[in-house]
C-alpha cells in the first residue's frame, strides 16, 4: 500500500479498532478503575499505537512478500507497548505482582488480539483492503 493509501484506510481502521477494543476493556479491566479510565483506555492505547501499526511499520516491509513478518512485528509490538502505557499510566509498585494488574495487561492484550482477529477476517472476507 501507498503511503496515500494508508493515510486513507487510518481514520476508518482507529475507528474500527476502538469500536472492538472499547467494550473489551471495559468489561476486562479490573473494578479498580472507573469506567472513565476504563473508557480512556480504549481511545487513548489505539491513539498511541495505531499509527505505528498502520502508518509506519508498514513503509518497513514488502507487504507483498513480507506480511507475515510485519503481521508478527506489529501485533507482538501494539499489546506489548500499550501494557507498557497501561502500567506506566495506571500501575503502582502495590499492583504489582496482584491479580487486578494481571487482569489489566491481560483485557489490553485480548483487546489486541481481537481487533486484529476481526480485521484479519474482514480483510479476508474482502471487506478491508490492505
Amino acid at each position: 500500500m501507498t503511503p496515500q493509501e494508508l493515510w486513507q484506510f487510518f481514520p476508518l481502521g482507529y475507528l474500527l479498532t476502538i469500536f472492538i477494543e472499547t467494550p473489551i476493556l471495559l468489561v476486562g479491566l479490573s473494578h479498580r478503575h472507573s469506567w472513565t479510565v476504563r473508557f480512556f483506555a480504549g481511545v487513548w492505547l489505539t491513539a498511541c499505537t495505531y499509527p505505528i501499526v498502520v502508518l509506519v511499520l508498514p513503509l518497513c516491509f514488502d507487504l507483498e512478500s513480507q506480511r507475515p513478518l510485519y503481521l508478527a512485528v506489529a501485533e507482538i509490538f501494539a499489546p506489548v507497548a500499550e501494557c507498557a502505557l497501561f502500567w506506566a499510566a495506571f500501575g503502582t509498585r502495590q499492583e504489582w505482582g496482584r491479580r487486578s494488574m494481571a487482569r489489566d495487561l491481560l483485557a489490553v492484550t485480548l483487546a489486541n488480539l481481537a481487533s486484529f482477529g476481526i480485521g484479519e477476517g474482514l480483510r479476508c472476507w474482502g471487506w478491508l483492503e490492505g
